[in-house]
């Protein structure tokens, strides 16, 4: 096949290292005899193309492989739990290299509303009246370097105190030893008693009220940090996808690019809108 100009998104050796194993391993359970003729690397590659730049699957350019071939692979990752794994193993590997332990005992939870597409079903959406938005909600916990824990996608409608308590559950079981936990005020005592019960000290962040326009909360600002790493995958602009669990799979997708640049220490490029110039001799 003949080589073909690279994406920035691409992965570099150095990155695909790190995620081969995974779908290697996938791919040997599910081969059957057969020798597959698909190249996982641009499999992957053009899932990260869709993230990051927001495209819908059939537009994928020709020289990635088939659009249908590729999300056949998105989905069959997601229900099998692979990119789950990926995402999983590289937020290990960051710890390790920040010489934290492989599991957290403290997260930080937030929530964020945005706008479905027409491909969601309505029953998978609601209206967030303090946002004014109607869609989905993501709901997070990250740990205190920003590294995400959960991923939960609801109908928008769906209180942050609410969803905030499956989160919680989950933290619960699949990282016991979270033992604190910080959210911003609308929470409420809900949480934090739900907490109590599973053992963990949810701490409610309040916003200082005599301080006008955006300032930085006390541990709270690490989930907002990676909230705004999440907005600059154009694909998590709005939710697109059909299913919530495949939403939530781009989410990881998302997150598996950032993290596969921190390990290798590859530079994230994105380009920001800057003014141009101006002629000095002007």
């Amino acid at each position: 096949m003949t080589p073909r100009r690279r994406y920035p998104c691409d992965l570099t050796d150095a990155q695909w290292q790190l995620i081969e194993p995974f779908v290697s391993a996938w791919r040997a359970t599910r081969a059957g005899g057969r020798t597959p003729t698909t190249d996982l690397r641009e499999v992957v590659n053009a899932i990260l193309y869709v993230t990051r730049t927001g495209i819908a699957w059939r537009y994928l350019p020709h020289d990635f492989p088939p659009h249908t071939t590729v999300y056949d692979y998105f989905t069959a990752w997601e229900s099998d739990g692979i990119a789950e794994q990926i995402h999983a193993a590289l937020r290990e590997q960051v710890r390790r290299r920040k010489g934290r332990r492989v599991l957290p005992s403290a997260a930080v939870i937030d929530a964020q509303s945005v706008k479905a597409s027409p491909n969601a079903p309505e029953t998978t959406q609601g209206y967030d009246a303090g946002k004014r938005i109607k869609g989905r909600k993501r709901h997070i916990a990250t740990d205190t370097l920003g590294l995400l824990l959960v991923v939960l996608i609801t109908a928008a409608s769906v209180q942050d105190s609410t969803g905030g308590k499956q989160v919680l559950d989950h933290l619960h079981a699949h990282f016991p030893g979270v033992s604190k936990v910080w959210a911003d005020g609308g929470y409420k005592n809900g949480a934090v008693a739900h907490g109590a019960a599973l053992g963990i000290d949810v701490e409610l962040v309040q916003r200082d009220p005599q301080v006008k326009g955006f300032a930085v909360q006390p541990r709270r600002w690490i989930v907002e940090q990676t909230l705004g790493i999440l907005a600059r995958y154009r694909r998590l602009h709005r939710d697109y996808e059909t299913h919530p669990e495949r939403s939530r799979a781009m989410v990881h997708w998302a997150m598996i690019g950032t993290l596969s640049h921190r390990l290798t220490g590859t530079p994230v490029r994105f380009r920001r809108n800057t003014l141009p110039k101006q002629d000095a001799s002007a």
